[in-house]
């Protein structure tokens, strides 16, 4: 080339490559880079030689060096450079100056370049060229003889072998033929194809100037010489051009290349085009055509390879020639349809709704311009049609789909019998008719759609081109009925029709792949109706041959892999055979290899790979499987973005993969994971969407599964509504209907056993009902739904007792179980749902073959089950109830002499089902509960083991839920006397210290895994960096943990509480994995495990404690002393006793209260008290404790509401407790450990004293008068500074945020206030201020280990929950467990004058000496309760005289 040039493309490229490139005759191709409409460079051919090294070369090389001077060269290319680029603005803008400056330019190149120049062919052929483009343009053809001179010229300084020869030929012989076109001269034409007909013996077959040469040949034999038209033949070459393409010719190649699929045609043509554009500007009236022809040629290379940039540039110069198409212009109408045609194109490859909408909105303007009697009328309708049929499926939008099908038949009327498109219209309704039919379920649709298709295939008889793809469509349609009504002779005909469709297809056929893989589909779904092997087999032979249709390097070999990839997959789950699975996999992963990143099919490889590779883990178990399908549904989700038509699918697969995990491992994580992805993939499918229906069942069953495995009734009722809203979008027809039935069936019957209602139940079984109605014999869903029956009847049996419900149930689970032969997955759960029937129907009737036949079924199942499957859980409590059932029958149902005892048998599976890990905690928990209900009631040596498994799993349970409230009504669900009972027993085993250690173990959970979270670590800190940076991780989870979770208001959306719950959990994990590491450190090997008796004992160091123990075997007391054995007492009394006397001691309360009233009832259950709990207690303290010493009390279960501080025979001479010793109580051993840690004291007492008498809301009548003279009392009767630092808190400044200050910035509290103890919520319980309550649960979230004491002068504030008595849930012992150490509350309502003399006796015996040590608390109080006993002329109630009492040390 001569001149310095445009830079048009850098790459690299190695030498290596060159030489390859040019043996195989590879040119480099190059695509319009962005922002530009044609590219200046399309390829770049070239011929490379290899030769040996040789010394001529050099010398050559070396001369060409010495000819020309460097500054004359650079001259010769700045004018080079500058008649191209003059050229190159002619071209573009037609101006005659710029072609006559450009022939300047190049003759002064010439001028340049002596006779022996080797440049000055080059510089002669720029000129020629110029010179000819000069006469074309301007007409002057007597000129002509000028530029083929200097061709000529050019010519002959380039013998043979020279590089320029060729082009120098073709361009001779062009301009030859030019000037034979305005001339006529025979030797002209003669001269034009010799030099042509050499062109093409030297030139590469895929050069340009071989198919110039070539297009050039063919041109001039399409006009004989004696008949030939100069004025034609001058049209074959543009004016403006050397380009030997005509925009006709241009078109014949377009028309070409897209009836056939080579794709080295449609390169070649997409090459001339853009060769095309740099000659033709934007003026040129040819422009617009090749545009248009571009862009629907790149159009279809992308839709043979996929290239996005294919797609992109279509695009674009659609859009450009529709901007040469305005308003009123003839083909602007084809334009719109053209470019609406890409943007659908592109959405469907990328699934932005913009395209699709862009789409729609163009295709309707085409239609308007094609009214009522246009000819392309019909084409246009079609069109809209299916973009609004593609918007139906991406939204759900009815009128979308309505409307599409009204233009589809719009489109048929324009074509009436007779008509050539008749059929193709008829085939396009049908689909229209049949999607509508999958959305809404109605027949008629599907019926009409099989109509218009037989119509379509009468109009296509044999021999007709389209007969073929008549038939497959029809196939189709009665394939879709045969699914919907199941009737065998539509999946027959299709079957009939698709071998027809295939027999059309012979093998060569660009078809027979897809009709192959067609039948093939038939025949697997005719396998899995009537369960054919052959058909299965034959399915698979299909496949095959498809696959080997498209080989290695066939653009569609990744669809064949996949379509055979399934049938593997369907005859592995038929015959178990693991190489067709194995095998399917290895095509699924082929298929993925062949859609690298960027392939529009990848997601869809990726999911169908997750799939296979699921499938295998359900059947070998190998977690890598199932971790790996996970891997693969994450990235195909990554793929299709929010937007993306397949993104709610995507996350639909990639739920049911997290939620099959969960059910494997357990990982609650998962199965939230898999519920949140089920509610974003729903939210992607508002009503009226195809798949809403099909979301909102699997969001309903995932939320389903969490109640079971959580408790949380929220989850059932949500998932009891979304299944009401999936069954009323599958009405009576839908083929989903008895799925939804089935599902929401189940759903009711949880609920009935959840809360006993029977209506639940009843519709339950109706649903199931109708159910099994719609899924006849030979239905893929009968035996589920002949199981989900079964059960429901079965559970109905034990609500009401009816006989037939059982018969019914077990006759319906042997036949679920008839249609699970072995290898069936399921087969297991129908073993041991008939096994559970028939074991309820020997407890019934007797009959001794039911129960040896559900043994026998139990069994079986356990042998299929892997020894990971959580139905193994399931299984094993069964068996144990069975062998109950053998052992109280007295029935052997061990085998014979040498077994084992049918009760031990029990007793053992009992033990793995509360074992084993994979079944999850609540089912865990309740396995152990039913355990040590069978072990109490045989009195089992396995009882006291049964007791401590499930005390463990309810903390392991009760830990994993996240907010303290929640944990109380979860507590609620099982039995509130776990941890009294488990005492009992092991006192009947007279292991009196297991008996404490479980009591402590068992009680007061919510407090204690509170109190885990601040536990101190100073001593472990110093240890080592490691143990440094596990106590700071330890302190920074306790600190997350312990932070209450957000309030949430009634609308909060579930997503949102669902998400906190996740984030608990998984903190919970960590936590949980911390302090596994601090027990590996010695010495810490019991971290936070719970105490042994040896360090509970400490709890008795200031005193003895006496636990009170109530359950209903027995009520017994246990004396713990600080050296000694414990001592246990049996109380002459019992539950049933008890119960009464806390009823009536209640009653008590307020009778007869006035100053001279006696309270007689209240006198008659204090003796009571005495006489039957405390003073057996205090006959055997005589030896443990001197007479006036401090004792505690920590009552259990009912002992919990009994004043025993108070317990007497109130007589003349007449014993009492508060004559011998000092009472304080406390919630549990460990809490009062906690009180007496010592913390640093400052040199002045900060004392808070807060009084609130009328909080917001409350009427004037409940104002209490007192509150401001009792916090002044209080100011004066505590020393004066700097001994004590008085606060006081009244009126408008005692609000809640106040308060909540005062107790941090304080170590003394006194209360003067309202006190409300909310039995329903206990944490709601609270001490009133001015603005908000200060609830307990305000108050557990503190760190109050500061605190010495607080006195809490309000109502109630020492009453525990009925419900869970043994959690101790009050405010007196929630400001202990806190860390107050000492604290006085009131167990009922105290007046304002008890108030005021006890707060006086009180504060003056506590600190009259000056001192503030709140240790002397409970003796203080003690003292007072005596004073005020003592003061007969101001005679107080004895009521109120016992209201107050002490917690803590």
């Amino acid at each position: 080339m001569l001149c310095h040039g445009e830079l048009l493309r850098r790459f690299e490229v190695s030498v290596g490559e060159l030489l390859d490139r040019s043996e195989k005759s590879h040119p480099i191709s190059f695509q319009p880079k962005q922002g530009e409409i044609v590219s200046p460079c399309t390829s770049l051919f070239m011929t490379l030689e290899q030769r040996l090294y040789d010394e001529k070369d050099v010398a050559v090389l070396c001369s060409l060096t010495t000819l020309t001077s460097g500054g004359d060269l650079d001259t010769l290319a700045l004018k080079t450079d500058a008649g191209h680029r003059l050229l190159k603005r002619y071209r573009r803008m037609q101006n005659s100056r710029d072609l006559d400056q450009s022939i300047k330019h190049f003759e002064r190149a010439l001028d340049l370049c002596a006779m022996d120049h080797p440049y000055r062919p080059a510089a002669l052929l720029n000129l020629a060229t110029v010179q000819f483009i000069s006469c074309q343009a301007e007409g002057r053809h007597l000129d002509l003889d000028i530029p083929i001179s200097v061709f000529q010229d050019a010519l002959d300084l380039c013998p043979t072998g020279h590089p320029d020869r060729p082009v120098t030929q073709l361009h001779l012989a062009i301009a030859l033929l030019s000037r034979f076109a305005k001339r006529g001269y025979q030797t002209d034409v003669h001269a034009a194809k010799e030099l042509l007909n050499e062109v093409l013996d030297v030139s590469h077959a895929n050069s340009h100037v071989h198919r110039a040469a070539l297009l050039a040949i063919e041109t001039s034999a399409l006009h004989p010489v004696a008949s030939i038209d100069v004025q034609d033949l001058g049209q074959e070459w543009p004016a403006a051009s050397m380009l030997p393409l005509s925009p006709d010719q241009l078109f014949d190649q377009v028309k070409c290349c897209l009836q056939r699929d080579d794709p080295h045609a449609l390169d070649e043509a997409i090459s001339l085009h853009y060769d095309a554009m740099g000659y033709y500007n934007a003026m040129h009236p040819c422009r617009r055509q090749l545009l248009c022809n571009l862009s629907i040629m790149l159009h279809t290379r992308f839709e043979r390879q996929s290239n996005d940039e294919d797609l992109y540039h279509a695009i674009t110069f659609q859009r450009e020639t529709l901007a040469l198409c305005p308003v009123g212009h003839a083909d602007r109408s084809k334009s719109l349809n053209n470019l609406a045609d890409q943007l659908s194109t592109r959405f469907n490859h990328r699934g932005n709704a913009e395209d699709l909408d862009q789409a729609i909105a163009l295709g309707r303007e085409a239609l308007a311009l094609r009214p009522v009697g246009h000819t392309d009328r019909s084409k246009s309708l079609n069109n809209l049609a299916s973009y609004l049929s593609t918007r139906f499926d991406h939204r759900g939008n009815d009128e979308d789909l309505d409307q599409a099908i009204a233009l589809q038949r719009e489109a048929l009327a324009l074509f009436p019998v007779g008509h050539t498109d008749r059929s193709n219209s008829l085939d396009n309704l049908a689909f229209q008719l049949s999607t509508r039919f999958h959305h809404r379920g109605n027949t008629e649709d599907l019926d009409q759609a099989i109509v218009l298709a037989r119509e379509a295939l009468v109009l296509c008889p044999v021999g007709h081109t389209d007969r073929s793809q008549s038939l497959d469509n029809l196939a189709t349609r009665l394939s879709t009925r045969f699914h919907h009504r199941g009737n065998g002779e539509d999946l027959d005909q299709a079957i009939a029709l698709q071998r027809e469709a295939l027999a059309l297809c012979p093998v060569g056929h660009t078809d027979r792949s897809q009709s192959l893989n067609n039948l093939a589909t038939d025949l697997s779904t005719r396998f899995h109706h009537r369960g054919n092997a052959e058909d299965l087999d034959q399915a698979i032979a299909l496949g095959r041959e498809a696959l080997a249709v498209h080989p290695v390097g066939h653009i569609d070999r990744f669809k064949s892999l996949g379509s055979l990839a399934n049938q593997l997959s369907t005859r592995f789950n038929h015959r178990g055979n693991a190489e067709d699975l194995d095998q399917a996999i290895a095509l699924g992963r082929e298929s993925l290899a062949l859609c690298p990143v960027g392939h529009t099919d990848r997601s869809t490889s990726l999911n169908n790979l997750g799939t296979r590779l699921s499938t295998r883990f359900h059947h070998r178990g190998n977690a890598e499987d199932l971790d790996q399908a996970i891997v693969l549904a994450r990235e195909a989700l990554a793929l299709c973005p929010v937007g993306h038509t397949d993104r709610s699918q995507l996350l639909n697969n990639l739920a049911a993969r997290l939620s099959t995990r969960f059910h494997h491992r357990g990982n609650a994580e998962d199965l939230d994971q898999a519920i949140a992805l089920q509610r974003a993939a729903l939210a992607l499918c508002p009503v009226s969407h195809t798949d809403r229906s099909h979301l909102l069942g699997n969001l309903s069953d995932g939320l389903s599964t969490r109640f079971d495995h959580r408790g949380n009734a929220e989850d059932l009722d949500r998932a009891i509504a979304l299944g009401r809203e999936a069954l009323a979008l599958r009405p009576v027809g839908h083929a989903e209907r008895p799925s939804s039935l089935g599902n929401l069936a189940i759903q009711l019957s949880t609920r009935f056993n959840h809360r006993g209602n029977a209506e639940d139940l009843d519709q339950a079984i109706a649903l199931a009902r109708e159910a099994l109605a719609l899924c006849p014999v030979g239905h893929t869903d009968r035996s589920t739904l002949l199981h989900n029956l079964a059960t429901q009847l079965s559970t109905r049996f034990h609500h009401r007792g009816n006989a037939e419900d059982l018969d019914q149930a077990i006759v319906l689970g042997r036949e679920a179980l008839a249609l699970r032969p072995v290898g069936h997955a399921e087969r297991p759960s129908s073993l041991g749902n008939l096994a559970i029937q028939l074991s309820t129907r020997f407890d019934h009737r007797g009959n001794a073959e039911d129960l040896n036949e559900s043994r026998e079924n139990l069994r079986c199942a356990l042998t299929l089950l892997t020894q990971h499957d959580p139905r193994r859980l399931m299984v094993h409590r069964s068996l144990a109830t069975v062998y109950l059932s053998f052992h109280r029958s007295g029935l052997d149902g061990t085998g014979g002499p040498g077994e084992d005892t049918d009760l031990n048998v029990a007793m053992h599976h009992f033990k793995a089902a509360a074992n084993f890990v994979p079944g999850g905690l609540l089912f865990r928990l309740r396995a152990a509960l039913r355990w040590v209900h069978h072990a109490d009631e045989h009195r089992h040596d396995t009882e006291l083991e049964a007791y401590g498994t499930s005390m463990q799993l309810m903390d392991a349970y009760m830990f994993a839920t996240a907010s303290v409230s929640s944990r109380h009504s979860a507590m609620k669900e099982f039995p509130p006397a776990l941890a009294v009972n488990a005492a009992s027993c092991a006192l009947r085993s007279d292991d009196v210290r297991r008996a404490v250690e479980l009591l402590e173990q068992g009680r007061t959970i919510i407090w204690t895994q509170m109190t885990r979270l601040r536990t101190p670590l100073d001593t472990l800190e110093t240890r080592s960096d490691h143990a440094a940076a596990l106590v700071k991780r330890f302190r920074d989870l306790s600190s997350l943990l312990g932070k209450p979770p957000a309030s949430h208001a009634d609308g909060t959306q579930s997503v949102d509480v669902e998400a906190a719950d996740t984030r608990y959990r998984r903190l919970v994990e960590d936590w949980n994995g911390v302090v596994e590491e601090i027990r590996q450190i010695e010495g810490f090997s019991r971290f936070l495990l719970p105490p042994v008796f040896a360090d509970l004992q400490e709890a008795a160091r200031k005193g003895p404690i006496i636990v009170l123990v109530a359950s209903k075997s027995s009520c017994d007391a246990i004396i713990i002393t600080h050296t000694q054995p414990p001592t246990s007492i049996q109380l002459p009394t019992d539950f049933e006793k008890l119960t009464k006397l806390v009823h009536a001691l209640r009653e008590a309360i307020g009778k007869d209260a006035s100053p001279k009233g006696k309270q007689t009832a209240l006198i008659k259950h204090l003796r009571k008290l005495w006489d039957d709990v405390v003073c057996p207690v205090v006959e055997n303290l005589s030896t443990f404790a001197r007479r006036g010493s401090r004792i505690w009390w920590c009552p259990t279960s009912l002992f919990n509401f009994l004043p025993l501080h108070a317990a007497g025979e109130y007589r003349a001479n007449g014993n009492s407790l508060s004559q011998q010793y000092i009472s304080s109580y406390t919630p549990s051993l460990t809490a009062l450990m906690r009180a007496r840690r010592s913390h640093d004291r400052s040199l002045s007492v900060p004392f808070a004293a807060i009084g609130q008498n009328c909080p917001d809301g409350h009427s004037k009548e409940s104002t209490l008068k007192f509150v401001e003279p009792e916090l002044e009392l209080v100011r004066n009767l505590l020393p004066p500074p700097p001994t004590v630092s008085f606060t006081k808190v009244t009126s408008v400044d005692a609000t809640k945020s106040r308060a909540l200050r005062a107790l941090q910035d304080n170590t003394w509290l006194h209360f003067a206030c309202h006190g409300t103890q909310n039995y329903r919520d206990p944490f709601n319980s609270a001490l009133l201020m001015r603005d908000q309550p200060l609830s307990l649960l305000d108050i557990t979230q503190m760190n109050l280990s500061r605190l010495e004491f607080a006195f809490l002068s309000a109502c109630e504030t020492a009453v525990g929950d009925f419900a869970t008595p043994d959690e101790v849930i009050h405010l007196a012992a929630g400001l202990q467990f806190a860390g107050v150490k000492s604290v006085v509350g009131t167990l009922w309502k105290v007046t304002d004058a008890t108030v005021q003399r006890l707060v006086d006796a009180f504060y003056k015996n506590l600190c009259g000496d000056g001192k503030m040590n709140s240790r002397r608390a409970a003796q203080a109080l003690h003292q007072a309760v005596h004073l005020l006993a003592r003061d007969r002329e101001n005679s107080m109630p004895l009521d109120q005289r016992i209201v107050f009492m002490h917690i803590g040390a």
